[in-house]
């Protein structure tokens, strides 16, 4: 009788994904590629029209791929859970949001599971990949899985493995990053590890689900307090006049015990934003406030209003107020070289500008068309003209495509959030940049010249008389 290890390790097993997004479709076609046949299942039938059609949607996947894998008649797309019958593995891959009070919006979580359980027989793996508070696979997922009667590490196994895909990441993809997994018993732990080591270089056994799913928090925790404290070090050195990129890039010079991570307009993506908030929940739960979750999130959440405010600061320089001006976003997705604009704080830009009656608009040409408050705005074409009637262009996304001399040729003013015009110096009057203090030192410098033209004609007295 042919088991489901034989299965796996032999590349005969059927394999289905849920949740075809930017973690699960790039994870389903990996599977594909170790020459897995493969079910991606979703409930956003447009996205099924489009795999069907070989069309992708996601940056780094490219159509040719999806084709390949239709034509090898290895990836089937569907909207029908019931297939999930004829798959010996199920990985879940559903989004993970949170609600507008900041909790954990696991729905999408115990809607998967639950048409997993219809489904449900003997000798299947069950993987939860989408990110969620620790203890939710074992709280959660298993005893759903364990009232059909089957018992887990007998009749299926369940484990946890978190994604951990960096879109537009072109070194580290689904392959050959290291996947940490945890099963709820020995063997899910031995058959999950088997698993993934079907397609992935590496894989890094944990002793549970709940060791796996504190893993993922930790990784993102860590990266969004360092961001919350080089935002808040941007702001300090803007008042102290220091340029607070020459710092980071003098400080990373110390070959330990230093990892430089960057300023920035906010936090944006899938994850960063997110994951700590998770993790915060969890611990609420039991009593124990996350002071440094807590804190990252609140300065790194005030950093739209502070671009807004570097916004108003360039527009004053020709003498112009936010209400009416024209302003030129360049960049809306949370990081160059994606298309994915999800908790992106370009969204927040925008809506603090347009609140204070600026007119927006925006170019980028990975998002052709954004929803701004209900309003549908459209990618406009940069060109010199266009760019000389702004009154402001503001840098949220340093895609690669920019040519920032030029647009900087014809721009009245810049306010630059990503150190995006580093090396442009002869540009640097018309450039506000976060944490460069540089725009200090030209205020300070305005003020006493205006003072001192006073002083000449008689308009204050000579402080030193």
């Amino acid at each position: 009788m042919t088991t489901l290890k034989d299965k796996l390790e032999e590349h005969t097993a059927t394999t289905a994904v849920i949740g075809l997004g930017y973690v699960g479709l790039p994870l389903a076609l990996e599977m594909v590629n170790a020459g897995f046949t493969v079910i991606g299942v979703d409930i956003d039938k447009k996205k099924i029209r489009s795999l069907e059609d070989g069309k992708s949607y996601i940056s780094d996947v490219p159509d040719k791929i999806i084709q390949d894998a239709l034509r090898k008649k290895k990836f089937y797309p569907t909207s029908d859970f019931t297939v999930l019958r004829k798959a010996d593995t199920i990985s879940i891959c559903v989004p993970t949001p949170l609600s507008k009070s900041r909790d954990p919006d696991i729905s999408f979580i115990l809607g998967a599971t639950e048409e997993i359980k219809k489904q449900l027989r003997p000798d299947q793996l069950i993987v939860l990949e989408s990110t969620t508070y620790p203890g939710t696979t074992e709280e959660l997922i298993l005893p759903e899985l364990e009232s059909t009667g089957l018992k887990v590490g007998k009749d299926f196994f369940l484990a946890f493995s978190p994604e951990r895909i960096d879109p537009g990441n072109k070194s580290f993809t689904t392959h050959n990053t290291p996947k940490v997994v945890g099963g709820v018993t020995s063997r899910c732990k031995e058959l999950v590890k088997i698993f993934y080591s079907q397609f992935t270089e590496r894989v890094v056994p944990v002793s549970s689900p709940k060791c796996a799913e504190m893993v993922k928090l930790l990784e993102n925790t860590f990266r969004s307090i360092n961001i919350g404290m080089v935002n808040e070090m941007a702001l300090m050195c803007d008042l102290l006049g220091v340029d607070v990129y020459e710092v980071i890039d003098a400080a990373a010079t110390k070959p330990f015990g230093f990892i430089p991570f960057y300023p920035g307009p906010g936090l944006g993506g899938h994850c960063i934003p997110i994951d700590p908030h998770y993790l915060a929940w969890k611990l609420k739960a039991l009593n124990f406030q996350a002071r440094f979750i807590a804190l990252a999130a609140e300065i790194n959440g005030m950093m739209p209003s502070v671009v807004g405010g570097l916004v108003t600061e360039a527009l004053n320089r020709l003498e112009k107020s936010v209400r009416g001006a024209k302003v030129l976003i360049l960049g809306v997705a949370y990081k160059k070289g994606v298309n994915d604009c999800r908790e992106s704080p370009a969204i927040d830009v925008m809506q603090i500008l347009k609140a204070k009656g600026a007119r927006i608009s925006y170019n980028d040409p990975m998002v052709p068309r954004l929803n701004l408050g209900g309003k549908v705005l459209e990618s406009v074409e940069l060109s010199p003209a266009l760019i000389k009637s702004q009154d402001c262009v503001v840098i949220l996304t340093n895609h690669d495509s920019y040519n920032l001399q030029d647009i900087l040729r014809s721009a009245k003013v810049a306010v630059d959030t990503r150190n995006a015009t580093k090396g442009l110096d002869e540009f640097q009057d018309k450039i506000i940049k976060l944490g460069a203090g540089n725009h200090r030192d030209k205020v300070a410098h305005d003020q006493t010249a205006s003072k001192e033209s006073s002083i000449q004609s008689g308009l204050i007295g000579d402080p030193t008389t």
